[in-house]
């Protein structure tokens, strides 16, 4: 079989070279897809964010799978487009891609369907004044999220009221994230561990995947402005199998069922964003594709067929059961200077080769670009250094062992990932 893979970071960098492993798979084509997915399969021109494109390819691929990696071509329809001329298709409909696309319509969602998250209010265009007016409701913790899609940095959690209010400005102006911030929405701050699980759902039935947990603030401690993520790690010391139930029973399945009797059918990956409140875990988000980078930690885990899963999943069977070997992964990004606000590009990238001869430790290319026989930066993210090994200490020190024989200018990158954890299930 022959599969089209769409996108062009680090998430499907590390989603083909699964998918190439499997036995039914012939052919992986990776479209735009990136430098270090050639070595995969043949890498295709595509406008990933544009549906039409997208099935023009896949027609003249014939391809037995379109895999999705972003959210953007899902929120935009791609696969409902792919399934009106009979392609088989992994990810949810543009319906329940609306989880991600509107964060004020995620929380009226789970709203309705009594699931544990924070307070919130959405505001729209004009709602400055009662917008600036919630704030003062809530307990000066304060998140303010776009409405909208931000590549995963539309989102300011803090403790100081004179940001808040400075943020509400900005967003609902356009000035900091354009149309995508003219909606808001406010939610009371929460504390605790975060934890993301990655759900597999067929329409009907719901798999979760190993949990994972990332670092989203660019700065070592969580200092610093949110990012797409600056690593990740899996298994979750603290998160055994009770909380994955918890999440399923509590988070997961009343989100589908309510999903359910609005008319949507939720057939992908769903990723929960969790919390683990004193209250209990909550909902912090929803995503409708393969973290990033959890799925760069994840996946490399997976002993079962991810192909053979995608495929069940997309045709609403979920059967085989998913099986996850018992080593640990960990994940450091390494990205260019300037990121998240304004990324520097351009600059060479040596060492990914000796980095790449470590064993256990793949580089799965996020932001690069080559000019002839130089390797380029070409994005904020730039490379996801990964490792696997039989614990989380060795598997983090593989990583940042890795990490420290690759170099660009301006190249930064937390050197804290999965330090806690790995102390923790050392003991």
């Amino acid at each position: 079989m022959r599969l089209l893979v769409v996108g062009s970071g680090g998430r499907e960098h590390a989603l083909a070279a699964a998918l190439v492993r499997s036995p039914e798979v012939d052919e992986v084509i990776c479209a735009p897809g990136n430098p270090g997915m050639e070595s995969l399969g043949e890498c295709m021109r595509l406008d990933s964010s544009d549906p039409a494109a997208i099935v023009a390819l896949a027609e003249a691929l014939d391809a037995g799978l379109v895999v999705i990696g972003p959210e953007v071509p899902l929120v935009a329809g791609a696969v409902d487009a792919l399934q009106a001329v009979g392609r088989l298709a992994f990810g949810p409909r543009a319906a329940a891609a609306r989880l991600e696309g509107s964060k004020a319509w995620m929380k009226d969602v789970l709203a309705e369907g009594g699931v544990p998250t924070a307070r919130y209010r959405a505001f729209g265009p004009g709602g400055q004044d009662a917008a600036l007016a919630y704030l003062d409701t809530l307990s000066g913790f304060y998140a303010l999220k776009t409405d909208g899609l931000a590549a995963g940095k539309g989102v300011l959690v803090t403790r100081s009221r004179e940001e808040a209010r400075d943020a509400v400005s900005d967003y609902l102006s356009g000035r900091a994230f354009g149309d995508a911030g003219r909606t808001l929405v406010i939610e009371e701050g929460l504390s605790g561990p975060e934890l993301s699980l990655l759900v597999l759902c067929d329409g009907t039935d719901a798999v979760p995947l190993a949990p994972a947990q990332d670092f989203k603030r660019v700065y070592e401690g969580d200092e610093g402005p949110n990012t797409g993520g600056m690593g990740a790690y899996s298994p979750v010391p603290f998160a055994g199998r009770e909380i994955v139930e918890e999440a399923m029973s509590k988070c997961v399945q009343p989100t589908l069922r309510e999903l359910a009797a609005r008319g949507v059918e939720y057939r992908g990956t769903l990723y929960a964003g969790l919390m683990v409140t004193a209250e209990g875990l909550k909902i912090i988000e929803f995503n409708v594709r393969f973290g990033d980078p959890e799925c760069q930690v994840v996946v490399p885990r997976l002993e079962s067929d991810l192909c053979r899963h995608l495929l069940e999943a997309a045709c609403g069977h979920l059967e085989t059961p998913v099986r996850f070997t018992a080593d640990a992964c960990v994940t450091v990004v390494l990205a260019s200077e300037g990121y998240p606000v304004d990324p520097r590009k351009g600059d060479e990238i040596i060492g990914v080769e000796q980095a790449e001869a470590l064993e256990g430790v793949s580089v799965f290319h996020a932001g690069t670009r080559r000019d002839g026989s130089r390797l380029l930066t070409a994005g904020g993210r730039v490379l996801d250094v990964t490792a696997t090994a039989t614990t989380l200490a060795a598997a983090r020190s593989r990583a940042y062992e890795a990490a420290s024989l690759i170099s660009w200018t301006g190249m930064h990158f937390r050197n804290d990932v999965a330090a806690t954890a790995a102390k923790e299930a050392g003991k």
